[in-house]
């Protein structure tokens, strides 16, 4: 899909969740032909000429000034990651940087896993915009044990689980929740980084198999994901539900270090110290199995 089309539907479904009440104008009449604000009373809040906000929504970015866009955003009633991800697609239709000017290609620094290995009581991971686990601690992969059959290794990917692997629905018990964070977060990365050629392979294979990425990737809806809940059906421990806090990698660009707790005397808790224990049974299963070099074959 192209950037002046991205403009196009986000600005338009924008538009859409937005009434004449909510924005403060009076609602003249009862028969509106569009949901939301017409063109004419967003380019009324944002202070420019119809015709111009017309030509914006159409996809013409590349001219607006910051000025422009920062009213466009109050007259939408844009959050933060709306506001973001529209100056993302301004930068993106005039070919400049992304705020992001450094993509990590390389391996992740030594003294970065130490530090994720470091983290023995708390699952955690890292993971690029595109979902990729690239790293994982020994509770962040037995967490998410059912990502990693066998004795496979990073990268895996969070949303090609979810979407097209037949257990990742049972995986995700709030699936409504969970998948629209999910897309979320593949469109705000989209935003960011429309060249991104690995990430527009991801997004057309999803789009293609997976009918409910499809449909939830035609809202262009965005997010920021620093800190929340989120809950997993474990096949060993059950459900569990975890606080998380993302934190950005300053010295790694478009990397995020996930890492997750539980309040002490919770049922979570409980849960989170069961599943330590279930991963040490498995450490001490492999650690058997293993050769210990006197075989003599």
């Amino acid at each position: 899909m192209s950037t002046e089309s991205d403009i196009r539907e986000f600005l338009a479904t924008r538009r859409a969740k937005i009434t004449p009440q909510q924005a403060g104008l009076p609602a003249y009449g009862g028969n509106r032909r569009v949901p939301g604000l017409r063109r004419e009373e967003v380019a009324l809040l944002a202070g420019v000429s119809i015709d111009y906000y017309v030509r914006l929504e159409r996809g013409h970015l590349a001219g607006a000034s910051p000025q422009v866009l920062d009213a466009i955003a109050d007259a939408l009633q844009l959050d933060d990651a709306e506001r973001a991800h529209l100056n993302d697609l301004a930068r993106a239709a005039a070919h400049r940087p992304p705020r992001r000017t450094k993509r990590t290609r390389g391996p992740i620094p030594d003294s970065v896993l130490r530090v994720l290995d470091s983290m023995t009581d708390s699952p955690a991971f890292i993971r690029n915009g595109r979902l990729d686990v690239l790293a994982v601690n020994r509770l962040g992969r037995a967490l998410y044990s059912p990502l990693f059959p066998g004795d496979s290794q990073p990268p895996v990917n969070i949303a090609r689980y979810q979407f097209l692997d037949p257990r990742g629905h049972d995986f995700f018990p709030h699936w409504e929740e969970s998948l629209n964070t999910t897309v979320s977060l593949l469109r705000t990365e989209a935003g960011r980084a429309p060249h991104d050629s690995e990430l527009t392979g991801l997004i057309g294979e999803l789009v293609t198999r997976s009918e409910e990425f499809r449909t939830a990737w035609a809202k262009h809806n965005v997010r920021l994901h620093h800190t929340g809940r989120k809950s997993f059906r474990h096949p060993a421990v059950g459900v569990i539900t975890l606080d998380f806090d993302a934190m950005e990698l300053p010295a790694q660009p478009g990397l995020t270090l996930t890492a997750y707790s539980a309040r002490p005397g919770t049922p979570d808790h409980d849960a989170l110290t069961l599943l330590a224990s279930w991963a040490a049974t498995l450490d001490q299963t492999e650690q058997a199995a293993a050769p210990t070099g006197n075989d003599p074959t």
